[in-house]
């Protein structure tokens, strides 16, 4: 085995981990095995949408027919381990499809996770960009996040945060929270994210279905809002939003996250995914809960 290879077998697929399996004789049902390779304190919420979209695209199963958007409600934790998934067709058409999936843990009582997406030919008319690429640095000047120094950051000490040993990441934008003297700032953040193991599609595009984990990292721009000083607080979702805009090869994608506004309890964030050449690969849109964090 190559040095290549054996820094690859270090880390986690993403592919690999999220893929689903078609139940024989039984219409829209499917399942995978969710490894904890994806964790914060459970699974990442984008990584379990995104075995939902794995799902939903098995179903529609034209791939002229790509996803356009998709949105999920976390409605009781769910635990790595073997999933079920559940789906529906809403609507069909030759133009777009419009899917419900509910995902569950086998073994798990609760709700788990409700999605609904949509998938859409490309069709003509405006090629229209309304909103700029921040001005930042390239992911080479920018300052890498070691998986240690993120490790620190989990403020429960109690449980490593594995998903990122499987995703490097790039402060571009924002203070460093970690350096000794940091402030609050705005509640703007910029990240570049690279998955250790590249995930690219059929025709060697960075691969959609990838979109949801990293687009799922939002708090950070209320932490930037907050500073080093705030008491430690976690931000568990409760829904997530995806739009996908356009294909890219960027190997690099930079989420570039909002924090508008939180209050009673409860905030919500944005972001807009770029790619290297600055092109608007994905949006997002979230709510989370906020609750306190004890350390152990």
């Amino acid at each position: 085995m190559d040095s290549s290879s054996t820094i690859l077998s270090e880390h986690a697929d993403l592919a690999k981990d999220t893929a689903v399996r078609k139940v024989d004789k039984v219409p829209g049902l499917y399942v995978a095995d969710l490894t904890d390779s994806w964790n914060y304190l459970k699974p990442s919420g984008g990584a379990l949408l995104t075995v939902a979209l794995r799902a939903m695209t098995a179903e529609v199963g034209d791939p002229e027919l790509r996803l356009l958007s998709a949105t999920s409600l976390f409605a009781s934790p769910i635990l790595a381990g073997e999933l079920v998934v559940s789906v529906t067709v809403i609507r069909r058409s030759d133009n777009a499809a419009q899917l419900r999936a509910t995902l569950t843990a086998s073994k798990q009582p609760g709700p788990g996770l409700e999605a609904i997406a949509t998938f859409a030919r490309d069709r003509s008319g405006p090629d229209v960009l309304g909103v700029d690429m921040p001005k930042v640095p390239a992911p080479a000047d920018s300052r890498l996040i070691g998986a240690k120094r993120l490790e620190r950051d989990n403020v429960l000490k109690r449980t490593e945060f594995t998903f990122y040993r499987n995703v490097e990441m790039a402060q571009a934008l924002g203070a460093d929270l970690w350096a000794p003297g940091a402030k609050a700032g705005d509640a703007h953040a910029a990240f570049w994210h690279r998955y250790r193991v590249p995930q690219r599609d059929a025709d060697g595009n960075f691969d959609m279905l990838a979109i949801p984990p990293i687009a799922d990292t939002m708090p950070s721009a209320l932490a930037q809002k907050l500073g080093p000083d705030a008491p430690p607080w976690i931000a568990p979702s409760l829904d997530l939003t995806v739009y996908f805009l356009e294909p890219t090869k960027s190997e690099w994608i930079l989420v570039e996250s909002f924090a508008e506004r939180a209050r009673a309890g409860f905030a919500v964030a944005s972001a807009n995914l770029w790619s290297e050449d600055g092109r608007l690969v994905a949006r997002s849109t979230q709510s989370m809960t906020l609750r306190s964090a004890k350390r152990g």
